[in-house]
């Protein structure tokens, strides 16, 4: 996964070796939690295969706010940059083939990266694609319907749709499963 990124940058090999050696690599099934609501985060979380949910307890429900895939980046971010209590669980939802990174690390190579223009604008986009998803979805939240916001899903991020749960799909949409069920047998009626 690793030669992927670095056929697109033109790092010295000390350089390149040391980045690496930051990254820790495992394995773990479905259903494994990779922080708790509540923890500090101490990790960063790159996916090679598989799928991670974020979500949060709001009274005993799981709300489900974003989903991850092959080559994101994943983690609390509030929480591990400011060293505060995470407001999210982060769990697999298959099982996965995960590189993680400590704080301590991640902190170092982001000043590094600083210094190397390529690498700084890769990090600052992928900061502001989360950022422009989070925004995205607060705003369908209040603007569209229910059947809207699963249209936009199913054209905008199919991979959800077809990988994802349906319970977890719901939740992410802000809907019950009954509903999310309706609105799917309504689409098949109408030929969407």
């Amino acid at each position: 996964m690793f030669e992927q990124v670095r056929k697109k940058f033109s790092l010295e090999e000390k350089k390149w070796d040391d980045f690496v050696s930051c990254f820790k690599h495992m394995k773990v099934p479905a259903k494994t939690t990779l922080l708790n609501e509540g923890e500090i985060s101490k990790k960063m979380f790159l996916i090679e295969t598989g799928c991670i949910r974020v979500w949060f307890n709001n009274k005993g429900k799981d709300i489900t706010t974003q989903f991850f895939f092959e080559n994101n980046m994943v983690g609390s971010i509030e929480s591990f940059r400011k060293n505060i209590p995470s407001l999210v669980t982060i769990e697999t939802i298959e099982p996965s083939t995960i590189w993680w990174i400590y704080k301590k690390d991640m902190d170092r190579l982001i000043e590094e990266i600083k210094e190397t223009p390529v690498l700084r604008d890769l990090f600052i986009d992928a900061i502001f694609d989360r950022t422009y998803d989070y925004i995205r979805q607060f705003v369908s939240s209040i603007k569209d319907t229910p059947q809207q916001r699963y249209l936009n899903l199913l054209n905008e991020r199919p991979q959800i749709v077809q990988r994802i749960p349906q319970h977890y799909i719901a939740s992410y949409l802000g809907i019950s499963t009954v509903h999310l069920s309706r609105i799917k047998s309504k689409l098949v009626k109408d030929g969407i």
